[in-house]
């Protein structure tokens, strides 16, 4: 369960480092990689939405088989980012440096199934246990 934890509480802290600052980048993401942003309401909603998921991630950290079935959904948040980059970058609409950056979730998606595989469910440790 150890590397659960450790492996939840790195992506969390890591994603709450990489996600806060995009809250007042806005303009900026604009300026570098035209057009600017014309619907901010996605934009900070996908931050939001984002930055909820990391505290999810701290949250199994604390105690990986009471939150295993959690482990599933948390999968799925970063296999679906993943997808979407490939599916830009077949489609010519993204830049190499982006699918780069954000290949760090097909890891954190191969960490989380690892975690999920090795930790054990609570009922398989018994009463009890914590």
């Amino acid at each position: 369960m150890k590397f659960a934890r450790n492996v939840f509480l790195v992506a969390g802290v890591y994603g709450l480092l990489i996600l806060t600052p995009l809250y007042f980048l806005e303009k900026r993401i604009g300026e570098d990689a035209p057009p600017p942003i014309t619907h901010p309401e996605y934009f900070y909603g996908f931050i939001g939405v984002a930055l909820v998921f990391q505290i999810v991630f701290l949250i199994v950290a604390t105690d990986p088989s009471r939150y295993r079935p959690i482990m599933i959904a948390c999968i799925l948040e970063k296999v679906t980012y993943g997808v979407a980059l490939i599916a830009l970058m077949a489609q010519h609409r993204l830049p190499t440096s982006v699918l780069v950056i954000g290949s760090v979730d097909w890891i954190f998606a191969f960490l989380f199934v690892a975690a999920f595989a090795l930790t054990p469910s609570r009922q398989a440790l018994g009463p009890g246990a914590t």
